[in-house]
């Protein structure tokens, strides 16, 4: 399959403005999701939290393999940079930690609009790395590459290890906020999107192209003000609640 350019371009600056976008409506409203979530007792109109994470997270995995196994690709470095970076993180969100989430149900149209970016940004960053990113053999020594595998690697273990602590916060049968405490934790509120934001950032610069830019940029701007909320949350709530903790950036926001 040739590379679709204007389809790449187009899609990519539609992730930019529509980062950018979303940003502004966070700045002013917050999205429902998890403790946000408010019900009008009307039924039918949330997923379980299961179910939700599962349908939302299998179209960033599973089209990108649908590419890779519909189209004769040569070895490359690109396809091996989607395989271990994208493909793995969202086999991991979708085939295991949507097994263990404990959250809240999630509103239908949220798990829609989920299901609608995953689609098109599996096709995106699938289509790219498969049949638009070229790499010659230096590439494999820049350093660009090696630190944005790390970045990756490390922000996916951050990501993992604070999942776990917030998945064992409570005891079975408890419904209550406690102060998440250990790892990433201790410097930020919203360990768990630190991690994923460390992730993306080093999976852009390791690939070095708008199309992945761009999806880390839509990262930051759609994650970051939700460890925001939750920081802003957890000082309105708990008298004690560390002060030196930041939002999202140890030390710095």
């Amino acid at each position: 399959m040739e590379c679709k350019e204007n389809v790449i371009h187009y899609l990519s600056w539609g992730f930019i403005v529509g980062a950018v976008a979303y940003l502004l409506l966070q700045t002013r409203t917050q999205t429902p999701y998890g403790r946000y979530v408010t019900s009008d007792g009307t039924p039918g109109r949330t997923c379980p939290a299961k179910l939700a994470w599962f349908l939302q997270e299998l179209p960033s995995f599973l089209v990108p393999m649908l590419l890779l196994l519909s189209t004769d690709t040569q070895p490359s470095l690109g396809k091996d940079l989607l395989l271990w970076t994208f493909c793995l993180h969202y086999f991991q969100r979708t085939f295991i930690y949507s097994l263990l989430t404990k959250g809240r149900p999630s509103p239908l149209y949220i798990v829609f609009s989920a299901v609608v970016f995953c689609s098109v940004n599996g096709f995106l960053q699938g289509h790219y790395m498969l049949h638009c990113a070229t790499y010659d053999d230096a590439w494999q020594t820049d350093i660009r590459l090696g630190t944005g595998l790390l970045m990756f690697f490390l922000g996916m273990a951050i990501n993992i290890h604070s999942d776990h602590i917030l998945l064992n916060l409570r005891k079975p049968g408890e419904v209550v906020y406690k102060i998440p405490k250990g790892g990433m934790f201790e410097y930020v509120s919203g360990a768990n999107f630190f991690g994923e934001i460390l992730e993306w950032c080093g999976y852009a610069l390791a690939t070095w192209s708008l199309a992945t830019f761009s999806f880390a940029l839509f990262t930051v701007c759609s994650i970051g003000p939700r460890a925001y909320h939750h920081h802003r949350y957890y000082q309105e709530k708990f008298e004690d609640y560390p002060r030196s903790r930041k939002a999202v950036i140890p030390f710095i926001l």
